[in-house]
């Protein structure tokens, strides 16, 4: 892929919650980045969010917006990888996901990125502890847990509480409603387990990670504990995040997480494995 000059290009496809904060924040101006475009299977709601910008961007149809930018955000959930990855990776364009979990199980799209001289970026999302796991599996990493503990609210809907059939009103107290590896959670929770697909693509395929999801009744904060073990020693790591205004699926930290994470695509200076 050919290094861009001038600002980095960025285009969005999706402007639900996280879609639209981020290009609200690039509208405001970023070091070195500009807002290129957004696209939307809604099409109403790209052209509400792109009437709400102080700068005019256009809305664009997925295959202009790769034309036209340099760097492809994805924040349209993960059905709609599929039809995103391979696009964006055969133009030679640059690709940051936010549906991480739609990554698992595609190592051709890894392969073609190599082969193609393209990147694909994944942020922190609500989690922190990555780099500490990436670091870990350079030597034995023995195991590694993930135990999230989601408001019921955040849990409504989920098509694995929907195929098994789970009432959460009918709980009183905090209990266990799945546990199984990041794949499985992922299937099961598409719209809330990109902190468990994260984790396996830190740790790596081989890792014997163990992911286990709380339902809270009464619950307002998404809170993720990491544990890991291993010959670097013991590691731990609990976040207790704020629920998106727009979207209790999503917390807060998931937005800034992807902002950061062009900014640190597009500044001078990185900390951090």
């Amino acid at each position: 892929m050919s290094t861009p000059t001038g600002p980095l290009k960025i285009g969005i496809v999706g402007v639900g919650a996280i879609g639209r904060y981020l290009a609200t924040e690039l509208d405001r101006g970023r070091p070195a980045a500009v807002l290129a475009g957004i696209a939307d299977q809604d099409l109403a709601r790209a052209k509400e969010v792109a009437a709400s910008l102080a700068h005019p961007v256009p809305v664009l149809s997925l295959d202009e917006l790769v034309h036209h930018a340099d760097l492809i955000v994805e924040a349209a959930g993960q059905a709609a990888l599929p039809e995103i990855v391979p696009k964006v990776l055969a133009n030679g364009k640059n690709l940051l996901v936010l549906s991480v979990g739609g990554l698992l199980g595609h190592d051709e799209w890894f392969r073609q990125a190599a082969e193609r001289g393209c990147q694909i970026r994944v942020p922190s999302g609500a989690i922190a502890g990555l780099d500490g796991i990436k670091s870990a599996r350079v030597g034995r990493l023995d195991s590694v847990s993930l135990t999230s503990r989601k408001p019921v609210a955040a849990l409504r809907g989920a098509k694995y509480v929907l195929d098994q059939g789970i009432d959460l009103d009918s709980f009183r107290q905090d209990t266990v409603i799945f546990e199984g590896p990041p794949e499985q959670a992922c299937r099961s929770f598409p719209a809330t387990s990109n902190v468990a697909a994260s984790l396996r693509l830190a740790a790596g395929p081989e890792a014997n990670i163990l992911v286990r999801v709380i339902a809270v009744p009464g619950g307002s904060e998404n809170v993720h504990e990491i544990s890991a073990q291993g010959e670097f020693g013991k590691l731990r790591v609990v976040i207790e995040n704020v629920p998106s205004a727009s979207n209790p699926r999503t917390s807060a930290l998931a937005a800034l997480s992807a902002l950061a994470t062009i900014d640190g695509i597009t500044g001078s200076f990185r900390v951090g494995t």
